[in-house]
């Protein structure tokens, strides 16, 4: 009696764990039935480059999970130019490329009204390499003060001219993902019509400095500007003292007339020193 009942529940464990695996077996399949393919990099891409069906491919994705934008044939990303980086598998989103007609390079990732300029740098202006594409840079220029000479260095001024401009690229490199810095003698900033203006105008009065700022830092600061006296803690530059003026002296010619008399300015002397000496009734002045 006990025997038959412990095979009838063992049965029963049987057919429930059978019933369990039909039911998950077919969930499973309801559920990959409902995937999708989406278009994803076949390679890593840089930002501006213009794709080819062997940049791409096709890979499976969850139905209730496609990002927003996404591509789901291959033929609709032909000629597409990206504007962002994109790594091996991500996927091509339409907010990852830029408009439809444009032309691979650089002119690609130039937000709309702005322009891209180039400058020249060095190890110091360049922020040692680490003005990198993607970081944000202020443009300070070094000069001299209205109406001074570029030689008077007691009337230079310092002052930071732009604020948060884009480093589009260092020399032929746009690349921004990466972190390594790298010296170069030339820097693109995206600025608009006007800082371009002011750009051009500050290179060709002084000489330039790139300073590095915050990537999530959006405040502008003011500053007027610093001068020698500023630095120097609001004590002021003497100027050099003018230098004396020679004392004239008369000249009179002797067999001519006293009425033309020329002046001449008398060379500065050192001081002597002198001493009189009285020979008899003659009294005589000598400075040696």
């Amino acid at each position: 009696m006990r025997s038959s009942k412990g095979l009838l529940m063992l049965l029963i464990a049987g057919l429930a764990g059978l019933g369990a695996v039909v039911f998950a077996t077919r969930w499973v399949q309801a559920q990959a039935a409902g995937d999708g393919k989406i278009a994803v990099a076949g390679t890593d891409l840089e930002l501006g480059s213009r794709l080819s069906p062997e940049m791409l491919r096709m890979v499976d994705w969850p139905a209730g999970s496609v990002p927003p934008g996404a591509f789901l044939d291959l033929k609709l990303l032909e000629g597409r130019v990206v504007k962002t980086s994109l790594q091996r598998g991500e996927p091509v989103l339409e907010s990852k490329l830029a408009p439809e007609g444009t032309k691979g390079g650089l002119s690609a990732v130039v937000a709309e009204g702005k322009r891209a300029m180039t400058v020249r740098v060095n190890d110091v202006v360049g922020v040692a390499g680490f003005a990198l594409p993607g970081n944000y840079v202020d443009i300070m220029v070094n000069t001299q003060e209205e109406g001074a000479n570029r030689s008077d260095r007691d009337r230079a001024i310092s002052k930071i001219v732009l604020e948060r401009i884009l480093v589009l690229a260092v020399a032929q490199e746009a690349n921004r993902d990466t972190t390594k810095p790298r010296v170069v003698n030339a820097v693109t900033l995206e600025v608009t019509p006007e800082e371009a203006e002011k750009l051009d105008l500050a290179r060709s009065v002084g000489s330039l400095s790139l300073v590095l700022r915050n990537q999530i830092d959006p405040k502008m600061a003011e500053t007027e500007g610093a001068t020698k006296t500023s630095l120097l803690n609001g004590v002021a530059v003497a100027p050099p003292a003018p230098a004396p003026k020679p004392a004239a002296r008369t000249v009179v010619r002797r067999g001519k007339p006293a009425a033309p008399v020329a002046t001449v300015a008398a060379a500065p002397t050192e001081p002597r020193s002198c001493v009189e000496v009285i020979k008899g009734v003659i009294k005589v002045t000598e400075c040696f």
